[in-house]
């Protein structure tokens, strides 16, 4: 897989694994994906080989902090301690988030010129701490689609006034994310008028085939001509 070095506004920059379109054609979307707590941008990229979406270019960045407790990993910020998953004011001004934040934004805002395809094609995904990042930085920008995968609010987000379509999937046995910050971070989403299709499944805190199958279905719900944004 290619690696790409991408910057990430006037900080530090993201390393990112590159999959270009498997027909060979130029992308017709984008789908990035972004890792949870302490994974890398390898172990999201073994599942592209699972989408059958061979019209896409996707890309999946390593996060920006080294893993404290090994020397693969990566994170997006560290949790606090006795962190409980739930949407706490105080996590947004952690210097870690904000900086991820920062780097996120501009990151997925620099895409567009590298890529050609603009950011009202393409998708913003994530596991678990991935997936917090996801809505922290994909309900600010004009994407054509979220999808937030074991996921959760972290702390409060203010959207954009349409602020694009969000699908939630969470195990019902996840014992790392609990069931209840998945359907609290629903909820909240929905008071915010962002529209949420959420889905619970048997499971743990994990990506199975039917996830990924989801996923895909989703993207290609998203893409449809209906959709506007095909």
């Amino acid at each position: 897989m290619p690696v790409v070095k991408c910057s990430g506004g006037t900080v530090l920059s993201l390393r990112a694994i590159s999959i270009p379109p498997r027909n060979g054609q130029a992308s017709q979307g984008l789908l990035i994906a972004l890792h949870g707590w302490g994974a890398s941008a390898q172990d999201v990229a073994a599942l592209a080989d699972y989408l059958e979406l061979p019209e896409f270019q996707m890309i999946f960045p390593d996060a920006p902090f080294p893993f404290p407790f090994g020397p693969d990993g990566r994170v997006w910020y560290n949790f606090p301690p006795n962190y409980t998953f739930t949407c706490e004011p105080s996590l947004a001004q952690q210097p870690e988030l904000v900086e991820s934040r920062h780097m996120l934004t501009e990151w997925v805002r620099s895409l567009s010129t590298s890529t050609g395809v603009p950011l009202e094609k393409t998708i913003l995904a994530g596991f678990s701490q991935g997936g917090a990042m996801t809505m922290e930085v994909g309900l600010t920008l004009p994407l054509a689609g979220l999808i937030v995968l074991s996921g959760y609010l972290h702390s409060p987000v203010q959207p954009l006034d349409s602020p694009p379509p969000v699908f939630m999937v969470h195990g019902r046995q996840d014992s790392v994310v609990p069931l209840q910050s998945a359907q609290t971070s629903r909820d909240m989403l929905q008071d915010l008028g962002v529209s949420v299709t959420y889905q619970e499944l048997e499971g743990g805190h994990e990506i199975s085939l039917r996830v990924l199958q989801l996923v895909q279905n989703f993207t290609r719900q998203i893409f449809q001509p209906s959709g506007g944004t095909a």
